[in-house]
């Protein structure tokens, strides 16, 4: 069997902001590595970016790229992808773009009483599946990504991020 082989992850930190986590590289690094090998994505020469921005700029994404005027945690920007084969000659495929908000991830943190870099594994994986195809929009898919999302964290030592949420049914 092969071995497996992780996404090339570049970490972009656009805002000041971040200083204040100087291991969020590494946390998102972990994360992504984690999410990929559980679920085992044709992930071998691709490569993704993740920004790590503020609320101003991620605002401005949300509105121009989903029409909603006002900041979120996490965007997921998958990228198209090529049909045809894949050549060892070729430049990395994209799976696409992640940009991640410090004050809306530090607000909802402190406000659920977790530690940053759990709140932070958890953008993070949950952005690497909605570029691998996952999606919450509906009740059934929502339940299979919240799953996913759980057991991958459970492997990186993160507890429930749903545990104290109300279901409303």
């Amino acid at each position: 069997m092969a071995p497996f082989i992780l996404p090339i992850t570049e970490v972009l930190v656009v805002a000041d902001c971040w200083q204040a986590e100087p291991d969020a590289e590494t946390v998102i690094h972990r994360a992504v590595a984690a999410a990929a090998e559980f679920v085992a994505a044709d992930v071998a020469g691709t490569e993704l970016a993740v920004m790590l921005t503020d609320d101003a700029g991620i605002r401005t994404l949300n509105s121009n790229w989903r029409g909603i005027d006002k900041p979120t945690n996490v965007l997921s920007f998958p990228a198209l992808q090529p049909s045809g084969p894949h050549s060892p000659d070729d430049a990395p495929r994209m799976l696409g773009d992640i940009a991640i908000a410090y004050e809306t991830t530090r607000r909802e943190a402190d406000d659920e009483q977790k530690p940053f870099d759990h709140h932070l594994s958890h953008l993070a994986v949950h952005g690497f599946l909605h570029l691998i195809g996952y999606d919450h929009e509906k009740d059934h898919d929502a339940e299979i990504m919240e799953a996913l999302e759980r057991e991958i964290l459970s492997q990186l030592g993160i507890p429930d991020p749903y545990a104290d949420r109300e279901r409303m049914d």
